[in-house]
């Protein structure tokens, strides 16, 4: 099978990491899978350290430049699969095969990584009807796109999906605590993300400030950056926490974290997954999240994890004493959170069942062609 994949974000987050799991696990399996990304994109340096063929291209106005540059490829008829990974690459995908389909044509498949519903314009529902498939990563997400217009049998969901690592040694994870400034028995708390108001970090900062009258030497790592991190570092400091929160900025090697958590904490208000966790929950890690969206998903309350209802600070620092305080229960959701990723949220999963999706679409071509 010939796959392009095409995502025209230029920062690393989940939806980019997911595209490079499937670029190289489509390679993996013997098929020529190809990327077309933004110009200096972090995704397209990854891709091409990893041996994947990147075709770079500005954005542009409207995605022309990338609309142009994927015509072309499809020209030259290397393509059986485009699939679009990001609105952007929706954007430019639509415009490339805009009023050149033809059922010999590459089928074009989007990826629907959002909470909301598609928009009412008419220049939205064509870029969305034009789709052979629309690949949502989570029920929640699917349930939002249906009452778009969209016909129910081109909605598919496909959940996102990481590796499983090995768990991390005793050295490793004094290593992570040291490297953060953190001793090696202070409870450590977690959540890894883009600092944004939907991300609701401030939550964990004012839950912390709860936890600490009972595990006074609790501490608090927000990885990642973002256009919250100089209000969520001023409630630190107003809430006496300056040095209980540590604020590492972006991290290339996010595994760090999860090595040196008790913790992870995920209080996103409108998730429609959640890769980060995932990955806490794969690492081994115990973790809460809030029971709206994606995430309610992933975690199987009371077996899997812990979910609260949101933005309680009682509620949020009850279920983290009840972790810290309880090593069987702990150790219990430890290992039923990993066993809940490598069952349904692996990486390899992912791969099979987008191969499964790809095959239907070029299979329903073949029918209508016949």
């Amino acid at each position: 099978m010939r796959v392009l994949l095409v995502d025209l974000e230029t920062e690393w987050r989940g939806g980019q990491n997911q595209a490079l799991l499937l670029l190289k696990g489509l390679r993996d399996r013997g098929h020529e899978a190809e990327l077309l990304t933004a110009s200096g994109s972090a995704l397209g340096q990854r891709a091409i350290q990893a041996g994947i063929t990147v075709y770079p291209v500005s954005r542009g106005i409207f995605r022309i430049p990338a609309a142009r540059k994927i015509r072309e490829l499809l020209s030259r008829g290397r393509y059986d699969i485009v699939h679009a990974n990001e609105a952007h690459a929706v954007t430019a995908a639509w415009l490339a095969v805009w009023r050149r389909r033809a059922p010999t044509q590459a089928r074009f498949v989007i990826s629907r990584r959002v909470g909301y519903p598609i928009g009412k314009s008419a220049l939205a529902q064509a870029r969305y009807l034009a789709a052979d498939r629309i690949v949502a990563i989570s029920q929640w997400s699917a349930e939002r796109v249906a009452p778009s217009g969209i016909p129910t049998h081109k909605i598919t969901v496909v959940y996102e999906g990481v590796q499983l690592p090995a768990l991390p040694s005793a050295q490793r994870r004094a290593g992570a605590r040291s490297r953060f400034g953190v001793a090696q028995d202070d409870p450590l708390l977690g959540c890894v993300g883009v600092l944004s108001p939907d991300k609701g970090q401030e939550w964990l900062i004012r839950a912390l400030a709860l936890l600490r009258k009972k595990f006074p030497g609790a501490k608090l790592v927000l990885a990642g950056d973002g256009p919250c991190r100089k209000k969520l570092e001023v409630l630190a400091r107003e809430l006496g926490l300056q040095n209980a929160v540590v604020f590492t900025g972006f991290v290339s090697d996010v595994e760090s974290i999860y090595a040196a958590l008790d913790v992870f904490l995920l209080p996103s208000f409108f998730e429609a997954l959640s890769n980060a966790l995932m990955s806490a929950m794969a690492y081994g890690v115990p973790s809460i999240a809030f029971s709206s969206g994606g995430p309610a998903e992933i975690i199987e309350n009371e077996k899997s994890g812990l979910l609260v209802s949101g933005p309680d600070v009682e509620e949020i620092s009850g279920a983290v004493s009840r972790i810290l305080q309880d090593r069987d229960l702990a150790a219990r959701f430890s290992k039923a959170g990993r066993a809940r990723i490598e069952q349904k949220f692996s990486a390899d999963i992912m791969v099979e069942a987008m191969l499964h999706v790809y095959e239907e679409c070029l299979r329903n071509n073949s029918e209508q062609v016949s």
